[in-house]
């Protein structure tokens, strides 16, 4: 899974094979969740304050993770964005 993105300990990431609508991984500890790029909507269980950071960190650079989500359909490699500080 290529890592785009690493802050306070959440790690998120992209797959190449992946299904639409485009989105993200988000994982801490053992925790995983998935973002929808466009309209924001959240799949899965993240402790509140790390959630909290993840929606700051997407609502800062959407723009590169839909670019990243194009570079990943076409099976070339992810740019990696800014961390949240």
């Amino acid at each position: 899974m290529p890592e785009v993105s690493r802050f306070l300990g959440i790690v998120i990431a992209m797959f190449y094979r992946e299904h639409e609508p485009a989105h993200f991984h988000a994982i801490y500890g053992e925790h995983e969740i998935t973002v929808e790029i466009e309209s924001g909507l959240v799949k899965g269980q993240f402790p509140r304050r790390a959630l909290r950071h993840v929606l700051e960190w997407y609502e800062l650079h959407r723009d590169d993770l839909r670019e990243d989500w194009r570079l990943a359909r076409e099976r070339r490699p992810l740019r990696k964005i800014a961390p949240l500080e």
